[in-house]
């Protein structure tokens, strides 16, 4: 085992804040092995390890490999200044990793319903990557911070979300009955189906607004997959072993590119990545009735949506009033504002990931 452990760099000293990415690691392997130990059927470990060491050292490999190619992140000039000195930083570091976690996922069960449901979840992750991937290479083309036009993006999302539901409607996997705290649920019927395209557009989309700060999305990631798969395993006879696996293979896979993705990022995950981490998210959700946890769990990634939605819209209505609109924050997302406010980068982040643990440890209380 020296070779993975000098690859992978873990230095737990946390204490000095040399390895903070080793804490988030701490917390998921813990959280992973604890519940292998005393919850059956629990099978978190071997994939988490899996694709946690296999994406650790394709990303070291890679990194180089999208420099050599000049896949490189163009800043944009209405960004914080302080940003413009990682341009050049490789990105579309999603295309090493997402793959990883798909394969690895889709293999956790290779037989029945629970197979074909991993299958299904692997191609709306790689859509969504294939899409992000056209906005990257855009704007790599373009030499700009604008790729895909928002309104193309959204078809193409909304597309590729709408042959996801449909398949899954054929195999009638999506409850329309939504699970609520305390044993409570929401009948919606055939509103499930608007209701999933908006988690879809909406999801996808708040991971992206998130990927803004070096380690930011991919940590809260991280701790996110892993608490659905907590939840999952914590329903008992009525949680979904082969999802929760999948969720702890994404999980894996984003740790080892958080690695390397830490302040200061040698690499970024792109649209390529933060769009598939928002499908792979949604896919789940649904698939396992899990909405309302990953909307509590995915606290973070709904702040920093919902943060851009009143910045403009509360400039756009204050325009029309007094012809001079007024900013909520000094900047959207809400990562910026804390930003100009003079916080340092990594203690934003930091707090960030502590704030999405915060919210699962709620949602699994909530829940059960």
């Amino acid at each position: 085992m020296k070779l993975p452990i000098q690859t992978l760099k873990v230095q737990f000293d946390l204490a000095k804040g040399k390895f903070p990415a080793g804490l988030v690691a701490f917390i998921v392997f813990t959280s992973s092995f604890i519940s292998d130990r005393f919850i059956p059927n629990s099978f978190l470990s071997f994939p988490l390890i899996i694709s946690t060491l296999i994406s650790a050292i394709v990303t070291q490999w890679g990194i180089p490999k999208l420099a050599l190619f000049h896949i490189n992140q163009s800043i944009r000039k209405e960004g914080p200044k302080s940003h413009q000195k990682k341009s050049g930083t490789p990105t579309m570091g999603g295309l090493l990793v997402v793959p990883i976690g798909v394969v690895i996922g889709s293999l956790i069960s290779v037989r029945g319903t629970s197979s074909e449901q991993l299958i299904a979840l692997g191609c709306i992750t790689l859509s969504y990557m294939f899409i992000g991937g056209l906005d990257d290479l855009r704007s790599i083309t373009l030499n700009t911070n604008t790729g895909l036009s928002p309104e193309k993006k959204l078809i193409l999302q909304g597309i590729a979300a709408s042959l996801f539901l449909a398949f899954a409607n054929w195999k009638n996997w999506i409850n329309s009955s939504i699970a609520m705290p305390f044993d409570s649920s929401i009948e919606l019927g055939f509103l499930i189906w608007p209701l999933a395209i908006f988690v879809f557009l909406a999801e996808s989309n708040s991971t992206n607004l998130t990927d803004g700060l070096d380690g930011l999305a991919s940590g809260c990631s991280v701790l996110v997959f892993t608490g659905l798969a907590i939840e999952l395993m914590l329903r008992g006879n009525e949680g979904n072993p082969a999802i929760a696996g999948y969720c702890m293979a994404m999980a894996g896979t984003w740790i080892g590119f958080l690695i390397h993705n830490q302040h200061p990022a040698k690499v970024f995950m792109g649209d390529t990545g933060s769009l598939a981490i928002g499908a792979a998210l949604t896919g789940v959700a649904l698939l396992a009735n899990s909405l309302w946890p990953l909307l509590i769990m995915g606290g973070v990634f709904a702040a920093e949506s919902i943060s851009v939605i009143l910045q403009v819209s509360i400039f756009k209505i204050t325009k029309q009033i007094n012809g001079q609109g007024y900013r909520l924050l000094k900047m959207a997302p809400l990562h910026h504002h804390f930003e100009l406010s003079g916080v340092n980068e990594k203690n934003i982040v930091q707090s960030f990931w502590i704030a999405t643990l915060i919210c699962i440890l709620l949602s699994l209380i909530i829940r059960h």
